[in-house]
């Protein structure tokens, strides 16, 4: 269990690489086989020990009282932070200074991600090492930008800024543990990334490092990490704290005609209709959508209250 309590999870982004998809929805609440995206960060860190969340917005708010209208989620607090001015990595950490701990560590955690890494070695680390940040990293990825001094497990450089790249490069995950003491780095009010501040610290030889490779991570950026995601639920249960059934990916509220085909790689969400004839092949349907009859989808994402007719390949409805 965590001795690290608080967790604040980032929510704030546009979701601009999802285009159409976060037109009405913000990409926290996007659904992935019947549950926000965001509450798998939740039920990841909920695993790990954490009880306490803050969650920063910016784009359509006010979509997520509906979501969780209590203010909580598997009875744990959930809080939320607007910001009117997006106030980027640095600026929003410091925009809920009055909420973290003052003199203990909490975890910072990217909502757009899928994981379900042990997290307990990286606390353990964070608190032993006396750094005011450590950073979770990953052996392999798409952005191998962090470069880690392997016996010191100390960072050197991001994206080479400080050009001392000569160590290994690693992915960071986009979860970091942080001790109070490193808002003093940050300017309350003002809009700032959080890579200017982590090069402060690794002059001070402050800013940690953890590689850790077990479980599965992954980043929800784009709509084809998204299809894939989903269909990662389908197969084979990942996140392991997530596994999913029949009845989750299809849910008992959607009308599937007998005619209909759906692969097993494919979501359903409720109220949704899936006519006679049609093929859903590795597509998504948010709830109360539509696939009309003879209609024919591939690698394709309906919205909520659309309705998808024809061939449609690679398509946002």
């Amino acid at each position: 269990m965590a001795s690290v309590k608080q967790a604040f999870v980032l929510g704030a982004g546009k979701g601009t690489r999802l285009k159409t998809l976060t037109a009405t929805l913000p990409k926290p609440l996007i659904p992935i086989h019947q549950k926000p995206l965001i509450t798998y960060s939740f039920d990841h860190l909920i695993a790990c020990g954490f009880d306490h969340f803050m969650v920063n917005t910016h784009h359509l708010p006010d979509s997520f009282s509906p979501a969780f209208p209590d203010g909580t989620y598997r009875d744990k607090q959930l809080e939320f932070r607007f910001e009117p001015q997006l106030l980027e990595t640095g600026g929003g950490i410091a925009n809920i200074a009055d909420w973290l701990p003052k003199d203990e560590s909490f975890i910072i955690y990217n909502g757009d991600i899928l994981s379900d890494m042990n997290l307990s070695p990286a606390i353990e680390a964070h608190q032993s090492s006396g750094n005011l940040v450590t950073l979770v990293l990953r052996s392999e990825g798409e952005a191998l930008q962090i470069a880690l001094d392997e016996q010191s497990k100390q960072i050197c450089d991001i994206r080479n800024t400080l050009q001392t790249a000569s160590s290994r490069l690693y992915q960071f995950t986009g979860v970091y543990l942080v001790h109070p003491d490193f808002l003093k780095l940050l300017t309350p009010g003002k809009k700032e990334s959080v890579i200017p501040a982590f090069l402060k610290l690794i002059e001070r030889d402050s800013l940690g490092g953890i590689v850790i490779d077990d479980g599965i991570w992954s980043d929800l950026g784009t709509r084809g990490t998204y299809l894939r995601a989903s269909a990662n639920l389908s197969t084979n249960g990942f996140p392991n704290y997530g596994r999913q059934t029949q009845q989750q990916r299809l849910h008992p509220d959607a009308t599937i005609h007998p005619d209909a085909h759906v692969c097993p790689l494919s979501s359903i969400g409720s109220g949704c209709i899936v006519g006679a004839g049609a093929r859903i092949d590795n597509s998504i349907l948010w709830p109360d959508s539509e696939a009309a009859a003879e209609s024919s989808l591939r690698n394709t994402i309906v919205r909520s209250g659309e309705s998808a007719t024809g061939i449609l390949i690679d398509q946002d409805v």
